[in-house]
C-alpha cells in the first residue's frame, strides 16, 4: 500500500521522465523502477501496442523477467490466444485502465488461465496487476507487475495508484516513439514483404529470404524479450480470427530499431475451402499512409491540428488549407505554429520529415502510387 507522500513523489518523478523527451527503452525503465518505490514487484514486463489494433509492438521486461526468454513465445500465443478480463486487450476494450488478479478473482488466482497455465508453472509468481497506458483517446501500452507467492497480494489502494499513472505512462510512451528521430538511418529501396509459415504446433516451419533481418529488427533493447513475441502474438490472434472470435485478421505498425516503419500482419491459411491450422505472417515496409496517423497521434494534435496536418502532407497551401476548413489564413497561421510546436519542426519540411521519420522523404519528389508507395517514374 503505497504512503501519502511516497505515492505522489513517484507520481511527480514519472511525469518529469515522461515529458523529458527519453528515448523508449530509458523512459520505461527509469519508470518502472519509480513505481516500485511505491509498489514493490519482483518481476515486471512493460510493452507497446499499436494504439489502432491494440497488437504487440514491443515487450521489455525487468526484475526476475529480465533476459529470461524461453518462455516469450508462448506468452505471446496466450496473451492473443485467448481471452480473460484481465488480458491486455479485454482491458482495452473495457475501459478499464488498471485490474489485479488476485483482487478480481477474490484471491482464487488459479481461476486466471494465464496465472495457472503459464506465470505460476513457469515463475511462480503468485499474484499480477495490470495497468493500460491511456491518453483518454488512444491506449499505447500497458504494464504487468508481479509478486511472489509469500509477498502480500496487490491490494486496492495499489491498483487506484497504477490506475492514476495510466496517462504519464502513454504520454511518455509517445515521446518515446518520437525521441530517435535524428538517428534514423537513410532509407533503403521498398523491398518485398517477408514472409514467415507458422504451423499447427506454433513453430517456424518456413520464412523468405531477408526474413531474419526483418525480425531482427524488431530488437528493441537490452531489457527486450525474444524479437518473435510480436509474431505469435499475432499468431494467437489470427487463431482467435479463425475460431470466429474477432473479426478481422491482426495486424501492428512496428518501429524497428533501425528506426524503419514496419506493419506485421497475420492470417489463418486455408486449405481446399477448409479452415487450417498454419498461419501466415508477413512483415513489409509500411506505406506512408499506415504510419501517419500514428504519428500525427504521437504528436498529441487536437482535431483541427490534425486537420491542418493532413493537407500540409498533400501539399496543400495556406490559402487553399483556409478555404478548405472555412476559417482565415490567420487561424491556419496559428494551427501550424502550434502543429510546428509539439511536432519541434520550423517549417513544413521538417514537419514532412518528421512525421515520416526521414524514412521515405529522400523519395519525396515523386507522386504516390495508387497503392500508396512513392511511384518511381
Amino acid at each position: 500500500m503505497p504512503t501519502g507522500l511516497t505515492a505522489e513523489r513517484v507520481r511527480q518523478d514519472i511525469d518529469v521522465v515522461a515529458r523529458a523527451g527519453l528515448d523508449l527503452s530509458s523512459f520505461l525503465e527509469e519508470a518502472v523502477e519509480s513505481v516500485r518505490r511505491a509498489v514493490p514487484w519482483v518481476g515486471a514486463c512493460l510493452a507497446t501496442h499499436d494504439p489502432g489494433t491494440q497488437m504487440l509492438t514491443s515487450a521489455r521486461k525487468y526484475g526476475h523477467l529480465h533476459a529470461v526468454n524461453t518462455h516469450d513465445h508462448e506468452f505471446g500465443l496466450i496473451e492473443y490466444g485467448t481471452a480473460e478480463p484481465t488480458a491486455f486487450l479485454e482491458l482495452a476494450g473495457s475501459g478499464m485502465t488498471a485490474a489485479g488478479v488476485h483482487l478480481l478473482h477474490e484471491g482464487e488466482i488459479e481461476r486466471s488461465g494465464r496465472m495457472r497455465t503459464f506465470m505460476v508453472p513457469h515463475f511462480g509468481f503468485g499474484d499480477e496487476a495490470r495497468l493500460i497506458f491511456r491518453d483518454g483517446r488512444q491506449v499505447w501500452g500497458g504494464m504487468a507487475l508481479f509478486r511472489g507467492t509469500d509477498d502480500d497480494p496487490f491490494d486496492e489502494s495499489d491498483v487506484a495508484f497504477l490506475a492514476s499513472l495510466s496517462g504519464q505512462f502513454a504520454c511518455g510512451v509517445r515521446s518515446g516513439l518520437l525521441s530517435r528521430l535524428a538517428d534514423a538511418p537513410p532509407p533503403s529501396s521498398p523491398s518485398g514483404p517477408a514472409v514467415l509459415i507458422v504451423d499447427a504446433d506454433d513453430e517456424i516451419t518456413q520464412m523468405s529470404l531477408g526474413a531474419e533481418e526483418r525480425v531482427a529488427d524488431l530488437i528493441t533493447g537490452d531489457a527486450a524479450g525474444d524479437p518473435l513475441t510480436p509474431v505469435a502474438a499475432l499468431v494467437g490472434a489470427a487463431r482467435r480470427y479463425a475460431r470466429g472470435e474477432s473479426t478481422a485478421p491482426p495486424r501492428c505498425r512496428v518501429r524497428g530499431a533501425s528506426g524503419m516503419w514496419l506493419v506485421l500482419h497475420a492470417s489463418p491459411l486455408t486449405s481446399f475451402g477448409q479452415r487450417g491450422n498454419d498461419v501466415v505472417v508477413t512483415i513489409e515496409e509500411a506505406r506512408p499512409p499506415e504510419i501517419v496517423a500514428l504519428v500525427v497521434a504521437a504528436f498529441d494534435l487536437t482535431a483541427r491540428e490534425r486537420d491542418v496536418t493532413q493537407l500540409v502532407l498533400q501539399g496543400v497551401d495556406t490559402k487553399e488549407i483556409a478555404a478548405t476548413l472555412h476559417v482565415s489564413t490567420y487561424t491556419v497561421q496559428d494551427h501550424l505554429k502550434s502543429v510546428f510546436d509539439k511536432a519541434d519542426v520550423r517549417s513544413r519540411r521538417e514537419l514532412i520529415s518528421r512525421i515520416y521519420f526521414d524514412q521515405y522523404v529522400p523519395r519525396m519528389g515523386s507522386e504516390l502510387s495508387p497503392s500508396g508507395w512513392f511511384s518511381t517514374s
